[in-house]
């Protein structure tokens, strides 16, 4: 039992080291290395409104809780300037970074009420869904964590209505030649939720649905949907993965 034990670790072992060789970008991202943060606790420096008229719908606040009176609304809670609240307004904005990057790990804790909607948008053209499926026994690339209109999580790992949840995204831009025209599709070499690893190396052939003008690029924002419903950010950060 031991033998085969310890030849388990050495082929785990390997597996990993192989992959890592194959592709720099999982090499770097399990690599240590400084995240930026891109809230900086006082103000939307660094971020664009896609829709000025509803830039309302945004509060940087302390943190936020479940509204006591109606489950299905979030509300300030705490001082400071360190979470970005998307409240219940109807008619939002999205929210992109003026920074733009191609490969990248990314992390954020997100809160969502109970039946709300919303997305992390990579390049501000590739979804990673946000939606209460709280409790839900199947699950579609609509639900949280699935990429949308593209692949399902491969569990359910999503928390209560009120409860922060930790999304990490390591991403790889898509390749282009010399004369712009693509070479590779962009892919989400891995995504976890909570914790548990929801995708790997998943393809996103195309943008996957009311992403940023412009078409497929190099590189590209970080986009939080806001024209849905009503969500929470905080420990917002990304690194930077070096092209090859």
């Amino acid at each position: 039992m031991r033998n085969h034990l310890a030849y388990a670790v050495l082929l785990g072992t390997f597996v990993l080291a192989t992959l890592c060789l194959l592709d720099p970008v999982a090499r770097a991202a399990d690599s240590d290395g400084d995240f930026k943060p891109l809230l900086n606790g006082k103000d939307f420096s660094g971020w664009v409104f896609r829709n000025e008229a509803g830039k309302g719908a945004w509060k940087l606040v302390g943190d936020a809780k479940l509204d006591p009176s109606d489950p299905k609304k979030l509300i300030p809670a705490g001082e400071g300037a360190t979470t970005l609240l998307r409240g219940a307004i109807d008619h939002g904005s999205d929210i992109y970074t003026k920074d733009e990057v191609g490969d990248v790990e990314l992390m954020v804790d997100i809160m969502v009420p109970k039946g709300s909607n919303s997305g992390v948008y990579l390049m501000g053209e590739y979804e990673v869904q946000v939606f209460d499926s709280f409790g839900k026994e199947k699950i579609g690339p609509g639900d949280m964590g699935g990429i949308y209109s593209t692949k399902a999580p491969s569990e359910n790992a999503s928390k209560a209505p009120g409860e922060w949840q930790t999304l990490q995204v390591v991403f790889r831009a898509p390749r282009f030649d010399k004369n712009g025209k693509k070479t590779e599709n962009a892919r989400f070499v891995l995504v976890k939720l909570n914790g548990k690893t929801i995708h790997t190396d998943v393809e996103a052939p195309k943008p996957t649905g009311s992403e940023l003008p412009g078409g497929e690029k190099a590189k590209g924002p970080l986009l939080l949907q806001g024209d849905h419903g009503i969500v929470a950010f905080r420990n917002l950060k990304w690194k930077p993965i070096s092209q090859r």
